[in-house]
Order: C-alpha cells, then structure tokens, then sequence
C-alpha cells in the first residue's frame, strides 16, 4: 500500500501546466487583435461627421467640384484724354504730354521731351520747395510768408518769387527739382534764374506729378499748395483746364507761365494742370509779335483736340 502513495502535490502538475498554457494562448489572442490587418482586429468605430479620422493614405479627389473664379483686376477708368498725333494749325513749335498718376504711364507728342524756357510755371517748385524746406527745418511759416506765397501761385507776382527763389538757394532749388522729381530733360538756366529753367512737357507732367503726391511740398503743406494752384486768377487762369467744364474746372490744380523773350523774339507759353488722375503739361512757342493771347488759347486748342468724345 505504501508503494502506491503519491508525493505531496504530484498531482497539481497536470493542472498548473494547462492553467499556464491557456494564459498564453489569451495573450496570443490579444496581442493578435493589436496587430494591423488582422482577421481578429476589430473594425474602426465610425468617426464623427467632420472629424480628422478619415483615411491619410486615401488621396482626396476634388478634381469633379466646382472651382472658384478668380476675381478679374478692376479696370481703371480711361483718361479723358487720348493718345494721338495732331496736326493743328499753329504757328510755331508745340509740345504735349500727359502723365497718369495711377500707373505712371506717360504719353505725349514726339516731341514731348524738347524743352523750353518754364518763365511763372516753375513758382509751383520754388513755392512747395521753400515749404517743404521750412517744415524740414522745424519752422512754421508766417502768415506774411504764407501771404506772400499766396501771391506768387494765384497772382503769379514776380517780385515775391524772386524773393522766395533768393531764399530756396537760387539754382540750387532747381537741382533739387530735378532730383527730387526724377526730370530726365530738365536744365538749370545759364543765367542761374528761374524764369529760363528749362523743362520739357513730359517733365512738367512728372511736375505735377511731384507737386500732387507730396514729394514737392511735403506732407504738411501739399494740401495748402493744391488748393492755390485751384484759386489761379487773373490773367494766369487760361490754357489746360479751359478746355474742360466749368464745374470741373475747379477741381483742377494749375500754374501757368507766358514771357515775351525778347533775346530769341519769340513768345514762350507754358500750361501745367493737376486732374484728379492725371497731369499735363502744355508748351508753345511762336513769333514775338503774336503776343500773348495766342499761346494762351492754343494750350486750351491742344488739349481740346486730345479729349475723348463725350459719351
């Protein structure tokens, strides 16, 4: 009988085997449903609309939906004037230009890089460079000065800009014209005055240009200075803006200028106007004895024939 005794726990062997074996076999089991791909993973729970769980490696195919438009550049609004060559029957020599103030763009006559003497047209420069000057130096202007300056835009009073041109260092004012302005025809007068600075149309355009947008006056007076060249009176209130109707005619910046020179025996005449888009300037020159008058009203024909057709 004695032989027949089992050793203490001989026969919990069997069973801690097979408890062993079906833990490993669990284990299997789950790391199976880890693995990608695999008959026992479970399916992917259904992502909520709008969530970030759809598919990275599923290429999104847009090609079959509507596309935005792109938005078309506004055009701008066509100049009223239109480039052309004229041929008018004037006597002497005549030059144009017109330069856009929102692209730059300048057009003109062939001969619109010609010059000529600018006589009162260039107080528009010698004005807005002793303002702008005076503000760079801290300095306010007095209402005498501002009188002054007054006087030289409307009433074109040559003793004033003389004065003024004195005070802005003569040529010196002119070589900063040029520079500041971007002229490329432009020319300081030998005699050092400002009544034979030479520009052409095309940079008298680039002028009105410099006057318009600041560069000339500088911030503070700008504003000043444009509203002056509006109030031109007198016997300087012809040519450019002539041409147009009354009621647009005061929105429009001018300065003028007219010399009998009696050296050459001609007479000079000179017209620059500021639009709301544009600038012009107009030049002529003809024979002494035509006097005055006739200049004036060509700078008016000459504009009149590069007007658009009203619609």
């Amino acid at each position: 009988m004695a032989g027949n005794r089992r050793r203490p726990g001989s026969s919990q062997r069997p069973l801690t085997f097979a408890a062993v074996a079906v833990v490993l076999v669990g284990l299997v089991l789950v790391a199976l449903r880890l693995v990608p791909g695999s008959p026992l993973r479970p399916a992917t729970a259904a992502h909520p609309a709008g969530s970030a769980g759809r598919s990275t490696n599923t290429p999104t195919d847009r090609s079959d939906r509507p596309q935005p438009t792109p938005s078309p550049s506004p055009s701008l609004e066509p100049l009223p004037f239109q480039a052309q060559e004229l041929d008018l029957d004037i006597k002497g020599w005549y030059a144009w230009s017109v330069l856009d103030k929102r692209t730059g763009k300048i057009i003109g006559s062939k001969n619109m890089g010609e010059t000529s003497t600018t006589a009162s047209m260039i107080k528009s420069w010698i004005v807005a460079d002793y303002l702008r000057r005076a503000n760079e130096a801290g300095q306010t202007p007095s209402d005498a000065k501002l009188d002054d300056a007054t006087q030289i835009i409307r009433d074109s009073d040559n003793t004033r800009a003389e004065q003024f041109y004195n005070g802005v260092g003569r040529s010196a004012s002119i070589k900063r014209l040029i520079a500041t302005c971007k002229l490329t025809d432009s020319k300081v007068a030998a005699d050092g005055g400002w009544s034979r600075t030479a520009l052409s149309p095309r940079d008298t355009a680039r002028l009105g240009l410099c006057i318009s947008d600041g560069r000339a006056a500088g911030p503070k007076w700008t504003k000043w200075l444009l509203n002056e060249m509006r109030l031109v009176r007198g016997v300087g209130d012809f040519g450019i803006r002539k041409a147009f109707p009354t009621a647009q005619q005061k929105t429009m910046a001018i300065k003028n200028g007219w010399i009998d020179r009696q050296r050459e025996q001609e007479m000079h005449i000179n017209c620059l106007a500021i639009g709301d888009t544009w600038t012009m300037g107009v030049m002529v020159r003809y024979p002494i004895n035509m006097g005055y008058e006739y200049g004036m009203k060509n700078c008016q024909k000459i504009t009149e024939a590069l007007l658009r057709p009203a619609t």
